[in-house]
């Protein structure tokens, strides 16, 4: 597979997964906000905004899954991925030692991280299309 192509086969229907799974977890956060809020210690407005931006980057990723390289794709994945674990263990380990700010920092890192997935993947380049994808 070219690595500039856009998403074909298994690649494009992880992506098309991704994409799917973060407008549900999005809307999910959205409408969600109230009951959450309490037990996660944080504002209704940062669970709404989060909910929204994760809605909006699972968006993003749908609406580019076949027009920006599956390469940029993926990375974008693994790095917000790889920062979601992290934001996790740090939210867990301030709630452990009796923090009050781990769900801020679980949820503030879905109120902007999914905003700078999104922004990366615009400003991609643009897949070449292949034969097989042009058709």
């Amino acid at each position: 597979m070219d690595r500039h192509a856009g998403a074909t086969g298994p690649v494009a229907v992880g992506i098309v997964a991704d994409g799917v799974f973060k407008v549900l977890l999005g809307a999910a956060l959205a409408l969600a906000a109230a009951p959450l809020s309490r037990p996660l210690g944080v504002p209704l407005w940062l669970l709404v905004v989060s909910g929204a931006a994760v809605l909006a980057c699972g968006g993003a990723e749908l609406a580019y899954a076949r027009v920006r390289p599956a390469r940029t794709h993926v990375r974008l994945m693994v790095g917000y991925d790889a920062g979601w674990a992290l934001a996790t263990l740090a939210g867990l380990l301030v709630a452990a030692r009796g923090g009050t700010a781990g769900g801020e920092v679980w949820i503030g890192y879905q109120a902007v991280a999914p905003l700078l997935f999104a922004a990366l993947l615009a400003a991609a380049t643009p897949a070449r299309l292949t034969p097989s994808a042009a058709s």
